[in-house]
């Protein structure tokens, strides 16, 4: 007698992951650590306050002549690149995890921001860029009086 089974299309997802990563590890092994060659996109925090968003971009060792900060399209793009150190031969290298090379990262900005008084300051690593707000997004108060309906 057979048995009804229920279909279960992830069933066989594990098996043809393995079946990936095996494929890519074979074609991709080198006798060295080859990830810190890899791209790589810094670390960002962004956040807001009352008149302007602030993005602070984590680029240690860049070179702030290598870092490029634009805005086209209402569309925020950080491009730069980390270079590898030329002091130390790459053979002599016993590990490296951090990367290097090209960076780009791309954010869009809302309709709030003045696009003509962004300002990007580059200190200790940290790259912080201050969109502020256009007047007329901000939050306005508007006072009530308030009477007690008698004239």
């Amino acid at each position: 007698m057979n048995s009804i089974s229920r279909f279960d299309p992830f069933r066989n997802l594990a098996t043809l992951q393995e079946q990936v990563n095996r494929l890519f590890e074979g074609n991709l092994s080198h006798d060295r650590d080859q990830s810190a060659l890899t791209a790589w996109a810094p670390s960002v925090d962004i956040y807001e306050t009352e008149n302007e968003l602030v993005i602070k971009a984590d680029l240690p060792e860049v070179v702030e002549k290598d870092i490029d900060v634009r805005v086209e399209n209402n569309m925020l793009t950080i491009r730069g690149e980390r270079k590898l150190e030329q002091k130390v031969k790459e053979e002599n290298y016993l590990r490296m995890e951090r990367s290097y090379g090209f960076f780009t990262r791309s954010f869009s900005l809302p309709n709030t921001v003045n696009t003509d008084e962004i300002q990007a300051r580059y200190s200790d690593g940290v790259l912080t860029v201050t969109l502020p707000k256009r007047a007329e997004s901000k939050p306005k108060q508007v006072k009530i009086n308030v009477t007690n309906g008698k004239n």
